[in-house]
C-alpha cells in the first residue's frame, strides 16, 4: 500500500512508523526540512520538503498512484486543502484529515465533508479524543490507563501493582485456578521499563504496570485481586479549560448524576468563553499553580483533579501542588512521552498521552477491513486490536492453541455472539467471532496476515 503522510510531527511520525514497519511505501511530507531529516533517518520512508497542500509537491510524493493521503500537518486548513487537493487531482481514494478547531467539528456544519464539497473521508479530532480519553480516566481512578472495547462492554485497565497487592509473587497459571470465574487476561506487563506479554508461568511483582483485560461485569472483582479500590468522582477540579477541559466539564454535565466540576484557566479570555460555554459548572479564573485558587475551587474535598493546560511542566507541577493540598487522585495531560517516568515518583496517579489517543484513532480507520478497535500502548510500543474474524481468515475454525501466533501475541477474549469468553487453549474460534488480541508493535503485521486484515478502498 502506497501511503502519503502530511505531516512529519509527533503523530505524523508515529504513524509513518507504524505503517512502515509493515512493509508500507510511505512518504512523508512536511514543510520543515529538519522533521523530514529526522523521519527519514530514522525510519524507512522516503521524505520530502515543501507544503502538503501545494499540487506539485503531492505529485513528486507519488499522489498520482497513492492509496491513502493522511493529513495531520498543525493547521486545519492546509490540512482540508490537502485532501480537496488530493481526491480532485489525484482521485486519491481513501484521505484522513487532522482537525482541531470546533468550529469544523460542529455536527451541524458534517455536509461539509461530503465528496462534493471537501472529500474527507474520516475526520480526527485530537481534542475530542483526549476529552473521551480524560472521562475515562475519571471514570476509572484505580487504573494510569484505560481503554473500552467490545462496544464498551469491556476495557483494558493498566494497574499499577504496590505492596498491598494479593497477588504478587504469584504465577500467573495459578492466578486462572485461584480465580477461574472471573474473565479476566494479564496482556502485557512493563518491569524496568521494558513492555512485554508475560508467559503462564511468570509471577508479578510490586512496582509492575499491568495491562489487564476484562468484560464490566467482572471489572469490580478484577480491582479487587489486583488490591485496588474503586471510588466513584463526584467532585472533579479540571485545571485548564481550553478545548480539552471545556469538552470533559461539557460531558460530565451531560452525565449529570451529581457530579460536580469546577475549571480553573489563567487565561482570562479562555475563562469568559468557557463560562459562557457551561451552565452548572464554576470557572475561577486564575494560575493552577496558585495555592489560594485550588483552595476556592476546594482541592482538598475534590475526589479528583484534572491538569489539562497546553504546557506538561505545568501538569505536573499542578498535579503534584493538588495532592499536597488533599486531592486523592491526579491525572495529568502529558505530550512528552520522554516525562511518563517521572510521574509516578512524584505522585501522578494516571497520564493521558494525546499522542497515542490520536494515533490509536488514525489506526482505526487506517486498520479498515475487519479491524473494529485498535489501542496504542506506550510509546507506540504495542497494539489491543478488536478484529472480527472472517470466513477466509487462517484462523477461522482453529483452537487457539494451534494458530501460529508469535510469541509476543497474547488474546485477551473471544466475543461469541452476546457472550464475552475469556480465552482457553481448547476454545475453537469461529467465523463472525470478535477477538481482542495484544501484539507486540514488531508482530502486529503477522496478526494482521493471520486475520487476513486489508485495507478497503471505497
Amino acid at each position: 500500500m502506497k501511503v502519503i503522510i502530511c505531516g512529519a510531527g509527533q503523530v505524523g511520525w508515529q504513524i509513518a512508523r507504524h505503517l512502515s514497519g509493515e512493509n508500507n511505501d510511505v512518504t512523508v511530507v512536511d514543510s520543515n526540512p529538519d522533521l523530514v531529516r529526522r523521519a527519514t533517518d530514522t525510519l524507512d520512508v522516503q521524505g520530502l520538503c515543501g507544503f502538503a497542500s501545494y499540487p506539485d509537491i503531492l505529485e513528486r510524493a507519488g499522489a498520482r498512484d497513492a492509496d491513502m493521503i493522511i493529513a495531520a500537518t498543525h493547521s486545519d486548513e492546509v490540512n482540508m486543502v490537502t485532501c480537496q487537493v488530493a481526491h480532485s487531482v489525484f482521485a486519491i481514494s481513501r484521505k484522513i484529515a487532522r482537525l482541531r478547531s470546533q468550529s469544523y467539528l460542529d455536527a451541524i456544519y458534517s455536509d461539509l465533508y461530503r465528496r462534493d464539497h471537501m472529500p474527507i473521508d474520516v475526520v480526527i479530532s485530537p481534542e475530542k479524543e483526549v476529552a473521551e480519553a480524560a472521562l475515562q480516566r475519571l471514570a476509572a481512578p484505580a487504573a494510569f490507563d484505560t481503554e473500552t472495547f467490545l462496544t464498551g462492554r469491556a476495557k483494558l485497565l493498566g494497574l499499577r501493582l504496590e505492596e498491598d497487592c494479593p497477588v504478587v509473587n504469584t504465577p500467573l497459571r495459578q492466578l486462572s485456578d485461584l480465580f477461574s470465574t472471573l474473565r479476566v487476561v494479564v496482556l502485557a506487563v512493563r518491569r524496568d521499563g521494558r513492555l512485554f506479554a508475560p508467559e503462564a508461568a511468570d509471577q508479578l511483582f510490586v512496582g509492575d504496570e499491568c495491562y489487564v483485560f476484562a468484560p464490566n461485569e467482572d471489572i469490580p472483582r478484577t480491582l479487587e485481586v489486583f488490591g485496588k479500590e474503586s471510588h466513584k468522582q463526584e467532585r472533579v477540579v479540571i485545571l485548564g479549560g481550553g478545548n480539552v477541559g471545556l469538552a470533559v466539564a461539557k460531558a460530565l454535565e451531560a452525565k449529570g448524576r451529581g457530579i460536580r466540576a469546577k475549571v480553573i484557566e489563567r487565561d482570562r479570555r479562555i475563562a469568559e468563553r468557557a463560562a459562557d460555554a457551561l451552565e452548572r459548572t464554576i470557572v475561577l479564573n486564575g494560575d493552577a499553580l496558585d495555592r489560594s485558587i485550588l483552595n476556592e475551587a476546594g482541592i482538598s474535598r475534590a475526589d479528583a483533579v484534572l491538569c489539562v493546560t497546553d504546557d506538561d511542566k505545568t501538569n505536573m507541577l499542578a498535579a503534584v501542588r493538588a495532592k499536597s493540598e488533599g486531592c486523592p487522585f491526579a491525572i495529568a495531560l502529558i505530550n512528552d512521552p520522554t516525562l511518563v517516568p517521572l510521574l509516578q515518583p512524584i505522585g501522578v496517579d494516571a497520564y493521558i498521552n494525546p499522542r497515542a489517543t490520536t494515533v490509536s484513532s488514525i489506526l482505526r480507520h487506517i486498520r479498515h477491513g475487519r479491524v473494529r478497535g485498535v489501542y496504542s500502548i506506550g510509546d507506540a510500543e504495542a497494539e489491543v486490536i478488536e478484529a472480527q474474524v472472517m470466513s477466509t481468515s487462517s484462523i477461522a475454525g482453529t483452537m487457539i492453541r494451534d494458530i501460529d501466533f508469535p510469541e509476543g501475541v497474547l488474546v485477551g477474549a473471544v466475543q461469541k455472539g452476546d457472550k464475552i469468553l475469556k480465552p482457553t487453549g481448547a476454545m475453537r474460534i469461529e467465523e463472525g467471532d470478535v477477538i481482542v488480541i495484544f501484539a507486540m508493535a514488531s508482530d502486529v503485521e503477522r496478526v494482521e496476515q493471520l486475520l487476513q486484515v486489508s485495507i478497503d478502498f471505497f
